[in-house]
């Protein structure tokens, strides 16, 4: 699904030029938890900027489902960002006096044509999916951390996208509700979706199947991570 080859991001004026990311490679199949893990100024967020087309790179290749984001224009990348990507933040972006139910919708709204009937069954499917039906009409700003965040994850489900990408997503969380997100991250995993989420955090880190480790732009380490059946996270103990 993703495959990028000696990535280089640099930023700055001419002769004062900083290296973001150094010579990046890798790939992610479909259906893959990976983590992209590093401490703060190592590229994890640059990485994350350039893998889902909010930014490109200086050097390098990226191809995204087979298509080199080289070859096409902002518009159609912004088009393939809103209808085969989902996006969970930490600050949950979400708006606070617009309902469960309008922030979930909003993506549809801004697709292509999507009947009434189709948006109101993809929200209601999303709701169910992280469990927060009864919360469907109060307004956003009214709910929990954990809660907002469970409307973030359905909002990014609403478009049955290819790929989610959770950018710290339990950062402005408490530790159960931290852990309950990453358990509807990990649900989603098993049902089939491909997962990248963005952390500094190793115990989030590892609810994923495979680490990325990124440290002063460069992968430092790509490993699997293994799990015995059965296992419950430090996160629950």
């Amino acid at each position: 699904m993703i495959a990028v080859e000696n990535l280089v991001k640099e930023y700055g004026e001419e002769g004062e030029r900083t290296q973001a990311l150094r010579d990046v490679s890798f790939t992610i199949a479909q259906g893959e938890f990976v983590s992209i893990m590093g401490p703060s100024g190592s590229g994890k967020s640059t990485l994350l900027h350039i893998l889902s087309f909010l930014d490109r790179p200086t050097e390098g290749t990226y191809a995204f489902s087979g298509k080199s984001i080289g070859d096409l224009t902002d518009l159609e990348l912004a088009h393939i960002r809103n209808e085969e990507m989902g996006f969970v933040f930490q600050s949950f972006n979400l708006l606070s006096r617009a309902t469960v139910y309008e922030n979930i919708e909003m993506p549809l709204l801004y697709a292509r044509e999507v009947p009434h009937t189709v948006r109101h069954a993809r929200v209601t499917d999303a709701v169910c999916a992280v469990g927060i039906e009864e919360k469907l009409f109060v307004e956003a700003g009214k709910l929990s951390g954990g809660q907002k965040q469970r409307v973030a994850i359905a909002r990014a489900l609403v478009m049955k996208p290819n790929v989610i990408f959770a950018d710290e997503p339990t950062g402005n969380l408490d530790s159960k509700s931290g852990a309950q997100v990453m358990e509807i991250l990990s649900s989603l995993h098993r049902e089939g979706h491909t997962i990248i989420l963005v952390t500094h955090e190793t115990y989030t880190a590892e609810f994923a199947n495979r680490l990325i480790h990124i440290k002063d732009g460069k992968v430092e380490s790509d490993r699997t991570i293994h799990k015995e059946r059965g296992e419950r996270h430090e996160f629950f103990k």
